[in-house]
């Protein structure tokens, strides 16, 4: 079993604690097995045990093979020197602190059907581990859980965005415009967006936010989807002509075309409409990230994203190739509320959390709560057992199940996971 098994053995208190003693034959009473540390050091802190008549309080540090201690090198560490038990499944040798002091051990045991209930879970070939279990959940617990997944994945993104914000020296603007635009390539084309934000500065855009032509010149020249052709017709040469002035200009470096992918793509959410469209965002919107700040309202920031790609892409999803399909390309509901849960919410949440701004981070939740569950292939997995998303809220939740903890088998780290483990235990 993994050390995570008995690691939740211990953390839940079920191990056998009758006549316990430690190795050298002294009683051991565990008071409180103290609180799970999911960073470096020792496995749990502040841990109170008593062994004979004395009491301790510190950490405590478990391995399936007691001489797995010195394997991971923590006879030389001092941030180990404050463990008051080593728990083992098999010990096989006493362990000492870098000091030379014994350290007290004891074998943990428990019911074998743990084991091989565990042991199920991790075989299981269903799409997720405990796919016959789930049902057993008491909703409320499964509603709680949510809340906690939730708060997980914004604490996921929040990471995400705060590594972004310390490479652009704190600016706000910058670092959401380009997690903005990584989300408009909508995961196909994320990466070459992500590149033209990075090639072409927020603080550009600014100087031209009262041309949408010039906006339109600077992301498609330095998309490098104008230099594929020499010839096209009057739209597209005017575009290269403009960005020719704005290359020297700025001293731009243009990312390669070959990194846009528009196979297997609906000609609707082709990189040339989705540049247009986001070239149309900041034209209408100055000062974007101050205005998402500020509004309250969902549809109020629904309406913000709704734009379209300029007119001459009524007619055309690519350069200098006329379509039959004349319409205007909107950007759809469904893709603003992607951007919406994916960018704004998270950014939200960082900006409230780091600016001691609790109504912004409670924002965040109350737009969650208030969107659509998402349409996607996990989701509608989830539909099929019967657990229903009733808003983003819950399919955010239900996509960060999925993604961090079934897929990977971390049922002991998983609430609901634990719930389960122990109704399959106990046959409840």
């Amino acid at each position: 079993m993994p050390e995570e098994f008995l690691q939740y053995i211990w953390e839940n208190n079920l191990f056998e604690t009758t006549d316990l003693q430690t190795t050298n034959g002294f009683p051991l009473k565990i008071i409180s097995v103290g609180k799970r540390n999911t960073d470096s050091g020792p496995d749990f802190f502040n841990a109170r045990i008593k062994i004979d008549d004395t009491t301790w309080v510190g950490n405590v540090e478990i391995h399936r093979l007691a001489s797995d201690w010195e394997r991971h090198n923590h006879n030389a560490d001092a941030a180990y020197n404050n463990v008051v038990l080593h728990v083992a499944e098999i010990i096989d040798k006493p362990v000492f602190r870098s000091n030379g002091e014994e350290i007290p051990a004891v074998v943990i045991c428990y019911p074998a059907s743990l084991k091989t209930n565990y042991q199920k879970l991790l075989d299981a070939k269903t799409w997720i581990a405990c796919q016959s279990q789930f049902h057993k959940i008491d909703p409320i617990v499964l509603q709680l859980g949510f809340n906690r997944l939730m708060i997980e994945r914004l604490e996921d993104k929040t990471s995400e965005i705060t590594a972004r914000l310390k490479q652009n020296n704190n600016n706000w603007n910058e670092t959401f415009y380009q997690e903005l635009a990584r989300m408009f390539g909508f995961k196909v084309n994320a990466v070459p967006f992500e590149l033209l934000a990075i090639a072409t500065p927020e603080s550009i855009l600014a100087k031209h936010k009262n041309s949408l032509f010039q906006l339109e010149a600077l992301l498609f020249g330095n998309s490098g989807l104008l230099n594929e052709q020499l010839l096209g017709d009057d739209y597209f040469m005017e575009l290269r002509k403009e960005y020719s002035f704005l290359y020297q200009k700025y001293k731009l470096k243009p990312i390669e075309s070959h990194l846009w992918k528009f196979m297997r793509l609906r000609p609707g959410n082709f990189p040339t409409i989705r540049i247009s469209q986001f070239a149309a965002l900041i034209f209408k919107s100055n000062g974007l990230f101050s205005k998402i700040i500020s509004i309250e309202h969902l549809d109020e920031l629904q309406q913000l994203f709704k734009v379209e790609a300029s007119a001459y892409w009524n007619s055309h999803f690519s350069f200098n190739k006329n379509s039959t399909q004349k319409s205007a390309k909107e950007l759809g509901i469904s893709s603003i509320n992607t951007l919406i849960i994916n960018v704004v919410i998270p950014f939200l949440f960082v900006f409230g959390e780091s600016q001691n701004k609790e109504h912004l981070k409670n924002r965040s939740l109350e737009f969650l709560e208030q969107l659509p569950a998402e349409e996607n292939s996990i989701i509608a997995k989830w539909d099929e057992l019967g657990i229903k998303s009733r808003s983003a809220f819950e399919s955010q939740a239900l996509l960060q199940l999925k993604n961090k903890y079934c897929e990977k088998k971390k049922c002991l780290n998983c609430q609901i996971g634990v719930k389960l483990v122990k109704a399959i235990e106990t046959n409840q």
